[in-house]
């Protein structure tokens, strides 16, 4: 099974920006989509993002405009480009294969002065 890593967090001022990558072991068309979620302490895991295998994308109305969602398919890597942080952003962030992909450990992003 292709499993999926991702990296990229940290802690960035509000107005910042950051690249989360999700990795795979394997080739990224093994999934129908790849999906990032978030999930804020206290709440539930929501769908930030998700990108098909035909590039076709799908963003939540709360990142719309702010987060890019892209794919290398060379690299079998999936990059979520988040900009204009916001501190409702905060949360640690996991990418998913879609059907049946497994969830990871996830990266934490903090967006805080």
């Amino acid at each position: 099974q292709v499993q999926l890593v991702e990296s990229g967090g940290g802690l960035v001022q509000p107005g910042g920006s950051l690249r989360l990558s999700c990795a795979a072991s394997g080739s990224i068309f093994s999934f129908n989509t790849i999906d990032w979620y978030r999930q804020a302490p206290g709440k539930e895991r929501e769908l930030v993002a998700f990108i098909s295998s035909g590039g076709t994308t799908y963003y939540a109305d709360s990142v719309k405009d702010r987060f890019t969602i892209s794919r290398d398919n060379v690299k079998n890597t999936v990059y979520l480009q988040m900009n204009n942080l916001e501190p409702e952003d905060t949360a640690v962030y996991f990418c998913k294969g879609a059907p049946f992909g497994a969830w990871g450990q996830g990266t934490q992003v903090t967006v805080s002065s």
